[in-house]
């Protein structure tokens, strides 16, 4: 399986193509709400273009706002797929300098724009998440809480408490659920139950 990067915060960069100006501004999104708010909040309203695109997992969407079909939006998806990202989104804005460029030039502005925003921008490697539910008493709880902020990586999410003890929502690495599974039963004798969600 491929490794797959995403952004560790914003990042922008900016070029001057024929006269028109390019500004690239790239982000991390964990969703399609937070990639819609992040075009949202970076578009702006006095340039030409706002064209982006953004991937999350198997989502993606790309839009050329105004730019002929297939010339800034998709290259711009390009870049992201280009450099193994996931969970990014990025919108070039251009304003218009006066100098047509063809469909091949918005290509390469659009898409080379992109791509150099994100090849400056600081990575980290994408790690694929399980998550689950444990159900456990009162007197397996704190035990449970302990082992689990022993690994790396796993998150307790959400905690709900019942008459007998807590339902925990943990977020695991998925090379650790089979470790993870263990170690609960292993720290409560077997008595805690994990429900992988699917």
């Amino acid at each position: 399986m491929e490794t797959r990067f995403t952004l560790l915060g914003s990042f922008s960069f900016r070029q001057d193509i024929k006269k028109s100006c390019f500004v690239a501004t790239a982000a991390p999104v964990v969703d399609e709400a937070a990639a819609r708010d992040f075009v949202a909040a970076q578009s702006d309203r006095t340039a030409n273009h706002n064209c982006w695109a953004w991937r999350c997992g198997p989502s993606y969407r790309f839009n050329d706002d105004g730019e002929p079909s297939g010339t800034a939006g998709k290259p711009i998806l390009a870049a992201i797929d280009g450099q193994a990202l996931d969970g990014v989104a990025v919108v070039v804005t251009r304003w218009f300098g006066g100098v047509l460029l063809g469909s091949g030039g918005l290509v390469r502005a659009y898409g080379g724009t992109a791509a150099l925003c994100l090849r400056g921008a600081e990575k980290t490697v994408l790690i694929e998440a399980a998550s689950a539910m444990i159900t456990c008493a009162f007197g397996d709880l704190a035990r449970v809480q302990a082992r689990l902020g022993d690994r790396p990586g796993v998150q307790v999410l959400d905690q709900a408490f019942t008459n007998t003890g807590a339902v925990l929502s943990v977020s695991v690495p998925k090379a650790e659920a089979d470790l993870v599974s263990q170690l609960v039963r292993d720290v409560t004798s077997g008595r805690a139950v994990i429900r992988w969600n699917e």
